[in-house]
């Protein structure tokens, strides 16, 4: 081995110091202001009578380094030549090294702030882990809330709402992001980034969990066949956050988490003994998949109800300022509202009654379910007259017919979620279904995924054909037109929801090109994960659901009214309380029918009115018209169907 030479030793020696820091940097920098001061003076130091002693010399040595202004005093050649010297030596050392240093100290210091390592001084905040696709629509809609938000900073005594993002890496592209999307722009100045991962107990810290109101965790996408999934994020997180306040001794937030494997609901709760709702993502929207096939149309009610925006929602109002009324009571006095039914304690859970009966009283522990355009709306308002009362018995149980015939799906795509679909539709007891699914996925390899988590499935038949539904040829092969739905599914395969929803659409219009000449047309439910992407395909044909829209509605809603969960389970789920569409034919209406009529009509056969679905769409391509105002006369046309709130 060489030896080392002495110059070497010095710049490794330099370079230790120079690495730890703005700080060690100075005090490199200072040692050579110094030496050049020193070998400066005693450069001068022989002239005679010129300094008092060595001291006198290097003083004046280190005035011309750091201050040029002295340079016109020196006396003599030498002593000028030395001046100059040390004075361009001070431009370079003292005053350029020196602002270099700390120039790059303090964008340093401003880009590690920028990152958002610092932990937050909140409280009674709420907290999203992790930036996805559904962060921004999930801050739009906690933005967008203000009767549900107000009604949450008064239960946790609080003026202003906060919002608190973990972001993997937090940037300004991020904040430009929150800026430009509609439904947040100046309120912006709400949302707190902050870097980290979920998985990272500091990152919990700093964004303080177990200090805020609520807790979101929402799901992340991971590439196909990764070991760590989304779930396991989440059960790492919420063991983190359970460590955290055992530690502290301190209370554990109510946290709202999405998990895509609903078969993981034990180890969440298992996993976190705090207040938790749990929201199956892959299993609501698989719900909402299967309900729009047995129910055409019914996309255009979810993307109302679940979606930010006009139109009405579902809300969940306390009893304390209606104890003692009946229900049908209390919908007389909310003339604008309909009253859903009731929530009634049940050890440390909700039983739900959808269509309870109108004399059913309210007591205070209660909740009462609401369908209204605004949360004001569900308050008592003494300028509006009250209605006649409109009695309602026990719901009647209407018996799906069951199907003489097997219905036939064709999935165009694959993704995680399709396993949940065939279980969801195997659910339904009463119908057969044949389903077909087109992907280039290997057939064995979308088997095994179906097999893994549904053993049997009896009431479903899969067929797995390997093609591209982007080849043209391909896709005419498969016969589309024979099938009475066919499912467009966003691929979770791509690098981004933008390229996934870019297949989708192509994929869409193609299809549309070869329905063109078939003499009949199945119903086409398509599903897309960039809510931004929703206004390209206006006035086609198809139905469409946006995915992280509707989760992202939901996480956001349950956040600030948790027993809200619990009611769209029951909406969503098999059995029980469901929207259906039935024909006006079906029910004595007389030629002119106001809304309040169809109501007490309906209300006769144990169902509630909810609207009208027109067979010809608005101006705006919209078919639905959900709770109509009372004295609005619905002008029913062939064709036109009532939405109807029953129990099957």
């Amino acid at each position: 081995m060489l030896p080392f030479r002495v110059v070497d030793r010095v710049k490794f020696v330099v370079e230790r110091q120079l690495v730890k820091g703005a700080g060690f940097q100075l005090v490199v920098v200072g040692v050579f202001i110094g030496l050049i001061s020193l070998i400066g003076g005693l450069l001068v130091v022989p002239q005679e009578g010129a300094f008092d002693g060595a001291g006198a010399a290097v003083w004046w040595a280190f005035l011309r380094l750091t201050d040029p202004g002295y340079l016109g005093d020196d006396v003599g050649t030498w002593q000028r030549v030395v001046s100059t010297l040390l004075t361009i030596s001070g431009y370079v050392v003292f005053m350029g090294t020196l602002v270099a240093i700390l120039t790059r100290w303090l964008i340093a210091k401003m880009a590690d702030l920028e990152r958002g390592l610092t932990p937050v001084t909140l409280k009674h905040h709420i907290v999203v882990l992790g930036w996805t696709s559904q962060t921004l629509p999930l801050l739009s809609e906690l933005l967008g809330s203000s009767g549900r938000m107000r009604r949450f900073l008064e239960k946790h005594d609080t003026q202003r709402l906060n919002l608190v993002v973990l972001s993997e890496n937090a940037s300004a592209a991020q904040v430009h992001e929150l800026r430009t999307e509609p439904g947040i722009g100046r309120k912006a100045r709400q949302v707190i980034l902050r870097s980290g991962l979920a998985i990272q107990p500091d990152a919990l810290q700093r964004v303080a969990c177990l200090d805020a109101a609520a807790v979101i965790v929402p799901s992340a996408a991971h590439e196909a066949g990764t070991l760590v999934t989304s779930d396991v994020e989440t059960v790492k997180a919420l063991l983190s956050i359970a460590a955290q306040a055992r530690h502290r001794r301190a209370p554990l937030p109510f946290v709202v988490a999405e998990i895509q494997d609903i078969r993981k609901h034990p180890v969440i709760e298992r996993a976190y003994p705090g207040e938790l709702e749990v929201v199956g993502g892959d299993a609501t929207i698989s719900r909402l998949m299967v309900q729009n096939v047995l129910h055409p149309g019914l996309s255009e009610i979810y993307n109302e109800l679940l979606t930010a925006g006009e139109g009405n929602e579902i809300y969940v109002r306390g009893g304390d300022t209606v104890a003692g009324m009946t229900l049908g009571e209390l919908a007389a006095q909310r003339p604008q509202v309909l009253v859903l039914g009731i929530l009634k304690a049940q050890g440390k859970g909700w039983d739900v009654r959808l269509l309870a009966p109108s004399d059913t009283p309210i007591e205070l522990a209660d909740r009462v379910i609401m369908l209204a355009r605004d949360y004001a709306e569900t308050d008592a308002n003494p300028k509006l007259a009250a209605r006649p009362a409109i009695p309602r018995g026990e719901p009647r149980k209407c018996q799906r017919k069951r199907a003489e015939r097997s219905r036939t799906i064709l999935v165009l795509g694959w993704n995680r979620r399709v396993p949940s679909l065939i279980a969801e539709f195997g659910s339904y007891g009463d119908q057969q279904f044949h389903v077909d699914i087109v992907s280039v996925v290997p057939a064995a390899e979308r088997e095994r995924e179906i097999t893994r988590y549904i053993h049997e499935h009896h009431e479903v038949t899969c067929r797995h054909i390997e093609a591209d539904y982007m080849v043209e040829d391909e896709l005419r092969k498969v016969r589309p037109a024979d099938y009475d739905a066919v499912l467009l599914l966003s691929s979770d395969r791509l690098a981004s929801g933008e390229e996934a929803d870019a297949r989708a659409m192509v994929g869409y219009l193609q299809l549309e090109d070869i329905l063109t000449d078939a003499s009949r047309r199945p119903q086409l439910i398509m599903e897309l994960s960039d809510p931004d992407n929703r206004p390209l395909l206006f006035g086609h044909q198809s139905e469409m659901l946006i995915s992280p829209m509707i989760l992202s509605h939901v996480l956001a809603q349950v956040a600030l009214r948790r027993e809200l969960r619990v009611v769209l389970d029951e909406l969503f789920t098999c059995g029980g309380a469901e929207f259906q569409f039935r024909d006006p034919q079906d029910y004595p209406l007389p030629a002119s029918v106001d809304f309040q009529l169809l109501e007490k009509v309906l209300a006769a056969h144990g169902e509630l009115a909810l609207g009208v679905f027109r067979s010809q769409a608005d101006e705006r391509g919209r078919h639905l018209m959900l709770n109509p105002p009372r004295k609005t006369f619905l002008e029913l046309q062939p064709g036109d169907r009532l939405v109807v709130l029953a129990i099957t």
